[in-house]
């Protein structure tokens, strides 16, 4: 009996606790499939980023309504259900990187290269989001094949 109390008691603390932030400050959330885990993500960013986050997560769903969401790897990732991840970003000390899957096939190119030739990045400063930029390369993206994870 004092052992499934101290479960409950566990899991109520678990449930109710705010997601550590790791360095960087990028928020640990569990790996899931939905909205639910992307929108705990987004509430746990530090600070300026998790207007941004918001921002972004908007402008993914208005630009490709349905856009299937997950968490993986402590980032939100967004894709087409059954197609694949077109992006994801993560949250670092100074910036929120955004991954492009298929980067290099976007025009203009994103500005960050990588080390796998099809990924680039975009690096979003505080204040510095391009949302148009953003929206181009977002609705180019998701008509890509996607990245299977």
């Amino acid at each position: 009996m004092a052992d499934t109390v101290t479960v409950r008691k566990k899991a109520a603390r678990g449930a109710s606790a705010k997601p550590v932030l790791l360095s960087g400050g990028n928020p640990q959330i569990a790996k899931a499939e939905g909205d639910a885990p992307v929108q705990a993500y987004i509430a746990a960013m530090p600070g300026w980023k998790r207007d941004v986050g918001r921002r972004l997560d908007a402008l993914v769903e208005r630009t490709v309504p349905g856009a299937h969401k997950a968490v993986k790897w402590n980032s939100p990732f967004y894709g087409i259900k059954g197609g694949g991840w077109f992006l994801s970003y993560h949250c670092f000390t100074k910036y929120i990187k955004v991954t492009f899957f298929r980067g290099s096939s976007l025009r203009p190119l994103p500005p960050g290269e990588s080390k796998h030739k099809e990924v680039r990045y975009l690096d979003i400063h505080e204040g510095k989001l391009d949302e148009a930029q953003f929206v181009d390369w977002v609705k180019q993206a998701s008509r890509l094949p996607g990245e299977r994870m």
